[in-house]
C-alpha cells in the first residue's frame, strides 16, 4: 500500500475515534447498519454506564466500524474500477463522500445509544459538537478529509480516555 492508502486507512481510523455519542436526538434507531452491538443495547436499558465501560463499548463500535470501513473501501475501488493505490483527487473524495462519511454516521448513531455517565455529559457534548462540525464539513468539502479536518474531535476522544475511538 501506498502513503495515499494509509493515510486515507489512518484517517479512517481517526474519523472512527471521533464518533463517540454523535448522533444529536439520541435516537436509538438501529436500521441500515446490519449487527448491533449488544452491549449498547443493554447499557440503554440499564441507564448511565461508567467511564470505563462507555469507553470499552465506544472502543468496540469504533474497532467494528473500522474493519467494515476497511472492507467498504476496497469493494467500492474495487466496484468502480480505481486503483486503491493510486486514486485521483475525484476518486479519493468519491470515497470520502461515498464510503468513509456514511460509515462515520452509522458508528455515531450505534454510539449514540450508548449513555455516558451524567458526570461526563458536557465532556461528551463537546465531543458531540466537534463531530458535527467535521462531518458537516466533510460532507461540504471531501477533499478536506484527514487529519487535520477530524484534529480536534480526536484530541478531544483522546483526552475523554479512549484508545481505538481517538487514538486512530
Amino acid at each position: 500500500m501506498n502513503k495515499r492508502v494509509l493515510l486515507v486507512l489512518a484517517a479512517l481510523a481517526a474519523m472512527s475515534a471521533l464518533i463517540v455519542g454523535c448522533g444529536s436526538g439520541g435516537d436509538s434507531t438501529t436500521g441500515g447498519s446490519g449487527s448491533t452491538t449488544s452491549g449498547s443495547e443493554s447499557a440503554e436499558s440499564s441507564g448511565p454506564l461508567t467511564k470505563p465501560e462507555f469507553i470499552r463499548q465506544g472502543d468496540e463500535i469504533c474497532l467494528k466500524g473500522n474493519e467494515e470501513s476497511k472492507t467498504e473501501v476496497e469493494e467500492f475501488a474495487d466496484e468502480k474500477g480505481f486503483d486503491l493505490e493510486k486514486p485521483s483527487k475525484g476518486q479519493s473524495e468519491e470515497l470520502v463522500t461515498e464510503v468513509l462519511v456514511p460509515n462515520l454516521e452509522r458508528q455515531a448513531e450505534e454510539l449514540s445509544a450508548l449513555e455516558p455517565p451524567k458526570s461526563d455529559r458536557k465532556e461528551v457534548d463537546a465531543i458531540l459538537s466537534s463531530l458535527d462540525k467535521a462531518i458537516a464539513g466533510l460532507k461540504k468539502d471531501p477533499s478536506t478529509f484527514g487529519v487535520t479536518s477530524l484534529a480536534e474531535p480526536v484530541r478531544l476522544e483522546s483526552a475523554y480516555g479512549f484508545s481505538v475511538c481517538g487514538g486512530g
